[in-house]
């Protein structure tokens, strides 16, 4: 496995829409592995989006999920990959339309696999 590296996503983590609203795993991230007491973020949680302002002609057309792409890392929680600040994903409108990448402010908890 080549070099892949990144931050941690985790409960704790501020994640946003490119338009401002704001990014909350759906109910609690669980699992076994927690970084100082919050939940290591896997592709298995679903991410939803609240406050996303943003519209199209004058019709509101707000960013409501992500979607995640996660990486092969190599790292899994309870068979499910973890997500990285550097995980490719994407915001998407009630109908799947895609609005651009979330983004994040994560606490340095840096990831190596070699």
């Amino acid at each position: 496995m080549s070099g892949t590296s990144g931050s941690l996503l985790d409960a704790d983590a501020v994640i946003g829409c490119p338009h401002g609203g704001r990014v909350t795993a759906a109910g609690s991230p669980s699992g076994g592995v927690r970084i100082a007491g919050a939940a290591v973020a896997t592709a298995a949680h679903s991410y939803v989006v609240t406050g996303c302002p943003h519209t199209v002609d004058g019709v509101p057309s707000p960013c409501v999920s992500v979607r995640w792409t996660a990486g092969s890392t190599g790292i899994t929680v309870d068979g499910a990959p973890v997500l990285l600040d550097t995980s490719a994903a994407q915001c998407l409108t009630a109908a799947f339309v895609p609005q651009g990448p979330p983004v994040m402010q994560t606490a340095q908890r840096k990831v190596t696999v070699r």
